[in-house]
C-alpha cells in the first residue's frame, strides 16, 4: 500500500517534471488525434475501455502518443502493469519480470501487461525471451517502436501481437494540444497568453509531434518577461526557444527511407519544387550527400537513361562535389543536379532491356554466338561467316544479324518517342545500306 511518504514523492516528481509530462493524457477522452487508431468505435479504444487488451505493438514517430496510450492502459487495467525499457534493460529483466507474471497469474490469477519502450532495441536474442510468454498470455504485451516492426521486430512476435501504427499529429491535433496545456492546472495554468502568431510557430515547428510543441512552449514561457504579472508569449519569444526547426529524420530508418523515397519520385516525376523540397529535408536532417548523390546517379540511367545522356554526366559531377566539397557548399551542386534530372526527357528503356536480356539469359536456352560474330584468332575461322565491317558502309550502319538465333530485334530495347533516344531510333531505322563491300577488320 502506499504511505504518505510515496504521495509526496510523486506530487514533488511532478512538479519538476516536463510540460509534455505533466500533460500526459489521463485517459481516452483526454487523448487527441489518431482517430483511425484509438478512435471511437477501433479495436484498441474498445479493448482498452473493457480491458481486454491483447498484445500490440504501437508504431509511429516520436511524440504521436505510444507511450500516452500505455499510461492509459495502465490507469485503467485491473491487470498489474509492468514496465521494461529497452534502453537500459536486459535479458536477465525480462525474465525476471516473465517469472513475475507467471507467478502472480498462478497464485491470484492477475494478468500482467508488460509494456516495452523502444522495443526495436532489443536484440533479436532479447526479443526471443518473449516468444512462449506472449504466445501462453502469460503476459500480454504492449510494445512501443519508432521503426518498422516488420523489419526490427522478429516475425514471430510481430505473428503473436496485433500492430497499431501512429501518425504524426496533425496541426488541429497539436494546437488542441497545445491550448489545453495554457489553461489546464497540471500545464500552465492560465498564467500564460500565448500570441496566435506564437501558436501557430509552435505548432508548424512542431512537425507533428506533441513533445516538441510542448517543449517548446515551456521553454518559451520561462524566457518571456511578466509584464503586470502575465507572461505573454510571442512568436519572437518562440524563435528563441527553437532556433531550428525539428523535423522527423532519422538516417537508417522509416523516415529516411520514405524522405528519399518521395525525392527520387519527384524527379522520375518531372516536378523539380518537389524534389528541391525533398533534398532540403535530407539537408536538414544531416543526410550523408555522397548517398543523395549515389540515388540520383541510379535515377539518371533508370529513369532519364538515352533520353538525355547528359543527365548520366551530372549526376556524376554531383557525386563528385558531394565527395570533394561536402556540406554546406554541395547544397548547390546538388540542387542543380536534382532540378536537371526532374526537368529532363524520361526513359526507362535501357533499364527495362537489361532486365529483359537477364531474364532470357537466366531462364532461356543456351544461344550460340552467331559464326560471323565469333573470334577469328584461331584455328579453323576461315569457314566462319562474312563479318561487314559497319564503317565500311554510308552512315556506319549494315544490315547483318547480331542477335543469336531465335531473338529478334526489340525482343530488349524499345525506344521511347523522347529526346536524343527517340532521334536516334529513328535515325537507325533509315540508315542502313544492304550494299555488299570490304568486310573490314575481324574484330
Amino acid at each position: 500500500m502506499d504511505s504518505l511518504f510515496d504521495d509526496d514523492a510523486a506530487a514533488a516528481r511532478t512538479r519538476v517534471a516536463p510540460l509534455a509530462t505533466r500533460m500526459r493524457p489521463a485517459n481516452l477522452d483526454e487523448f487527441v488525434g489518431q482517430q483511425e487508431s484509438v478512435g471511437e468505435g477501433t479495436w484498441l479504444r474498445r479493448a482498452i475501455a473493457e480491458d481486454t487488451l491483447s498484445s500490440v505493438i504501437l508504431y509511429g514517430p516520436a511524440g504521436t502518443g505510444k507511450t500516452s496510450l500505455a499510461r492509459i492502459v495502465a490507469a485503467s487495467t485491473d491487470a498489474f502493469f509492468d514496465e521494461v525499457s529497452a534502453v537500459t534493460s536486459g535479458v536477465a529483466d525480462l525474465r525476471r519480470a516473465i517469472e513475475s507474471a507467471g507467478a502472480r497469474l498462478t497464485i491470484s490469477g492477475q494478468r500482467t501487461i508488460l509494456f516495452i519502450d523502444e522495443i526495436h532495441r532489443f536484440t533479436k536474442t532479447q526479443q526471443d525471451a518473449l516468444l512462449h510468454a506472449v504466445e501462453d498470455r502469460v503476459v500480454v504485451l504492449i510494445g512501443a517502436t519508432t521503426e518498422n516492426p516488420l523489419f526490427e521486430v522478429n516475425p514471430p512476435l510481430v505473428s503473436r501481437s496485433r500492430v497499431v501504427e501512429l501518425r504524426p499529429l496533425s496541426d488541429a491535433a497539436i494546437h488542441t494540444i497545445v491550448r489545453r496545456a495554457l489553461t489546464d492546472p497540471r500545464g500552465l495554468g492560465g498564467r500564460v497568453v500565448l500570441e496566435s502568431e506564437a501558436e501557430d510557430a509552435i505548432v508548424v515547428g512542431a512537425g507533428g509531434d506533441a513533445r516538441v510543441a510542448l517543449t517548446t512552449l515551456e521553454l518559451a514561457a520561462g524566457w518571456a518577461q511578466p509584464v503586470a504579472g502575465v507572461v505573454t508569449v510571442t512568436a519572437e519569444a518562440v524563435r528563441e526557444a527553437s532556433p531550428s526547426r525539428i523535423l522527423p529524420y532519422d538516417k537508417n530508418g522509416d523516415v529516411h527511407y520514405d524522405v528519399v523515397s518521395a525525392f527520387i519520385k519527384s524527379m522520375r516525376g518531372s516536378d523539380p519544387d518537389a524534389a528541391v523540397y525533398w533534398l532540403a529535408r535530407m539537408i536538414h536532417g544531416g543526410e550523408d550527400p555522397k548517398f543523395i548523390a549515389r540515388r540520383m546517379l541510379i535515377l539518371a540511367s533508370e529513369d532519364i537513361g538515352n533520353a538525355d545522356p547528359r543527365a548520366l554526366l551530372i549526376a556524376h559531377a554531383a557525386f563528385k562535389s558531394a565527395e570533394s566539397i561536402g556540406w554546406p557548399e554541395c547544397r548547390i551542386n546538388l540542387a542543380q543536379a536534382a532540378v536537371y534530372l526532374a526537368l529532363a526527357p524520361k526513359s526507362n528503356a535501357a533499364y527495362l532491356a537489361i532486365d529483359r536480356a537477364l531474364e532470357d539469359v537466366r531462364t532461356g536456352p543456351a544461344r550460340a554466338v552467331p559464326s560471323h560474330l565469333r573470334d577469328r584468332h584461331r584455328p579453323g575461322s576461315e569457314g566462319y561467316g562474312t563479318y561487314r565491317y559497319p564503317h565500311a558502309f554510308p552512315g556506319a550502319v549494315v544490315e547483318q544479324r547480331y542477335l543469336p538465333d531465335g531473338l529478334e530485334t526489340g525482343c530488349f530495347f524499345e525506344p521511347t518517342s523522347r529526346g536524343w533516344e527517340a532521334e536516334q531510333a529513328l535515325r537507325h531505322s533509315s540508315t542502313s545500306d544492304p550494299e555488299t563491300v570490304p568486310s573490314g577488320p575481324e574484330d
